[in-house]
Parts: C-alpha cells; sequence; structure tokens
C-alpha cells in the first residue's frame, strides 16, 4: 500500500499499528487433487462460462486499489509468481483461489468491478467484486477505514446484471446469468478485525453465540438476495482455522507452533451453522444450488501433514518483518523481505496462502470429496442442469 505524503518509516510504523489487528480473508485451505465425474444431470449447456467473485482479501483481484483503503497490497513482494510479476492488488505471490478455480473452469481471471475498463463485453465472462478487510457485516474492517463490506458487494453485481441484460437482451442475459458460478468467501474478518480486535465493541454486545447468529441470519439475506438477482450456482467457503495462521499465533501467548485453540473453537461454531445454512438454503430453493467449500477440514489436514502436501513450512509467513518465530507482524510492504523457495511455504504472509498452497486449494474444492466441498465439489456443480 502508498501512504500519500508518509515517509518509510511512518509507513513501517502505520502498517505495523494498523495491521497487529490483522486482515485476512474468509477461508484458505489445501490438499491432493481429487478426480471426481460430474453427476448424472452433467450438461454441457448449463456449463458456465463466466464466474463471478464475492469476499474478502483471499480473493480480492484489486478492487481497494481504487479506495482509500489500508488494506491493499498493489505493493512490495505481493504478484512476484502472478504472470508478469505485477502486484496487481491481490494478497499473495501469485494466484489466488478464485483464480486458480477460474482457470479450471477454463474462464479467463475476471476483472475487478472498480477497474474502469471492467464494463461492455468485459463482463460477460465475470466480474470480481471482493474487498480485503469486508466482512458479512458493514461494521467489520472498520480499522482499515475503507471496504467493500458484502452488502454493497451485492448491489454492485445488480449493477452488473443490468449491464448484462443491456448487452446482450433479457433471454441471453438471463441464461449466463443462471448457468454462472458464484463464489463467495467471507466470515474471518467478521472474527479478526472486528469481533477479536482489542477494542471493538462488539464483544461487549455480544455473546459469542449471538455473534454468530447475527452473523449467520444476515449472510442468509444476502445469499437470498444473490438468488433473487438470478445466482444458481454458489459455491461459499466456510473460515478456515483462523488460530492457525502466522498472525494469531505470533500475539497469542501459545507454545511455539501450536494453533490458538480459542480462535479455532469460534470458527468451528460458525462453520457448524454455516453448514446448516446450506442445507437450509438448498432446501428452498430448488432451482438453485449450493455448496459448502470446507477450508476449515482441507486446512488441518495441511498442517497436521504438511510434507505430505509438499510444505516445508505450515506455520511462518513467506514475507514479513522477520521478528519472532512466525514472522507474523507484518504485511508484505514495501522492502520487507520475502522467501526463495515460495513453493515450499503454505503463507505467504500472516494472512494468506501461496500461489503454491491456492493450487491445492482450488483443485480440492473443483474435484475434491464431500469432505473437501458438500454435498457436491464445483466441478460437479458447474456440470449440473438445475431446473428452470
Amino acid at each position: 500500500m502508498a501512504f500519500q505524503g508518509c515517509t518509510p518509516s511512518t509507513q513501517f510504523q502505520q502498517w505495523t499499528t494498523i495491521l497487529l489487528l490483522c486482515y485476512l480473508g474468509g477461508s484458505f485451505s489445501c490438499g491432493a487433487q481429487v478426480i471426481v465425474n460430474p453427476g448424472p444431470q452433467a450438461s454441457s449447456s448449463s456449463f458456465p462460462t463466466a464466474s463471478f467473485i464475492f469476499g474478502d482479501s483471499l480473493v480480492d483481484a484489486g478492487n481497494n486499489n481504487y479506495i482509500g483503503s489500508l488494506a491493499r497490497a498493489n505493493y512490495g513482494g505481493n504478484g512476484v509468481d502472478f504472470p508478469g510479476g505485477k502486484a496487481t492488488g491481490r494478497f499473495c505471490n501469485g494466484r489466488t483461489v478464485a483464480d486458480i478455480i477460474g482457470q479450471l473452469l477454463g474462464i479467463p481471471f475476471a476483472p475487478v468491478f472498480l477497474n474502469p475498463a471492467a464494463k461492455g463485453k468485459a463482463i460477460l465472462r465475470g466480474v470480481n467484486y471482493a474487498s480485503g478487510g469486508a466482512g458479512i457485516l458493514d461494521f467489520t474492517g472498520y480499522t482499515f477505514v475503507n471496504r467493500i463490506p458484502l452488502w454493497q458487494q451485492i448491489s454492485m453485481f445488480r449493477n452488473t446484471t443490468q449491464q448484462i441484460m443491456q448487452l446482450l437482451g433479457p433471454e441471453s442475459g438471463a441464461a449466463l446469468i443462471r448457468n454462472s458460478i458464484y463464489s463467495v468467501t467471507m466470515g474471518s474478518n467478521d472474527f479478526l478485525n472486528n469481533y477479536l480486535v482489542v477494542g471493538s465493541p462488539s464483544p461487549r454486545l455480544f455473546t459469542p453465540k449471538r455473534f454468530q447468529e447475527r452473523l449467520i441470519n444476515t449472510y442468509r439475506s444476502q445469499l437470498t438476495a444473490l438468488v433473487n438477482l438470478g445466482a444458481r450456482k454458489l459455491v461459499i467457503s466456510n473460515v478456515g482455522p483462523l488460530g492457525c495462521i502466522p498472525y494469531r499465533m505470533a500475539v497469542s501467548s501459545t507454545t511455539k507452533g501450536q494453533c490458538v485453540q480459542s480462535d479455532n473453537s469460534l470458527v468451528m461454531s460458525f462453520n457448524s451453522a454455516l453448514k446448516s445454512l446450506v442445507d437450509e438454503l438448498n432446501g428452498k430453493y430448488p432451482n438453485a444450488k449450493f455448496i459448502l467449500a470446507n477450508s476449515f477440514n482441507v486446512v488441518s489436514q495441511i498442517i497436521s501433514n504438511p510434507g505430505g502436501f509438499g510444505f516445508a513450512t505450515k506455520d511462518q509467513a513467506c514475507c514479513g518483518v522477520p521478528i519472532g518465530f512466525h514472522r507474523g507482524l507484518s504485511p508484505c510492504f514495501p522492502g520487507v523481505p520475502f522467501c526463495r523457495n515460495r513453493k515450499s511455504y503454505f503463507f505467504w504472509d500472516p494472512y494468506h496462502p501461496t500461489d503454491a498452497a491456492n493450487v491445492i486449494i482450488g483443485n480440492r474444492f473443483f474435484s475434491g470429496s464431500p469432505s473437501d466441498a458438500y454435498p457436491m465439489n464445483i466441478k460437479q456443480l458447474a456440470a449440473l442442469q438445475l431446473p428452470g
């Protein structure tokens, strides 16, 4: 990120102060690829040609470049392994999970909504609305000044649907919207940059149970709004084990290398309620299909056996100020060193996975078993013929 009018030392201090609060996104995971054939209802006519992406910094591809946000990634080592080696605004050394899944579907990288070039035919293969620091709740991520909460992302999508209808006409436009893939990666910031922030009013106003209920009730309304706008094939990522990210381990008084179990307990309770919500929505909308991408399960597998997945380092950031064991106290801002052997690291920075991890994540969600994506994987969802 670039702080206008700041010297490099001041920039470091601001980053350190703000980002000790952390800014992870919604979910992360990985594992070996499993090939699963589409179900008997597969139909090539329904296979998606566009992908619409909602979420946080795990899938933000540069929307935050266009707003006055403290959560930005268009600088430093970010993007070093992205095509062209450019920092696009992705919080990663390379591609996000959404990028990988798009490639598996044969869909090009979706332009970000706030890019002035994201108009006309450019939007017919999909649009990315994700924003670093964003959450299910509008208040989430307040420490970053600006971010695009999920309700606002849905409003942006409404604008996109109107453009598609104008470009293609009502019938063809509705078909494109109906057959597209929709991914929603939200929830982590509602804990990391809301409920768990020191000084946040949320813990004083809500017990953990009531806060979870508020999240689920709001999420239900948001996902329903997407269905009402024409979305039919929706991938909802649950929240990964937040207690195992380098940042949370660095600031918590746990044994070196041990996850923060209290964080993970909060997440597990939310994820259980989210799975019930997916079941509820599938029962309520027979002409739509929701699947749950099980980030918590898959990333837990990698952490318990990193070598089995090709990783040598599971609990340290590749890019981060070398303070403490986890390198977990700063983001990957300009001048911060990053590791050479990035494919052996699961975490790129204190909050986000590397490109190597995202490749495994995307493949597990795309063609994995029901423990990876429930009740079906993305490959099966993409080929599914839904009733009109």
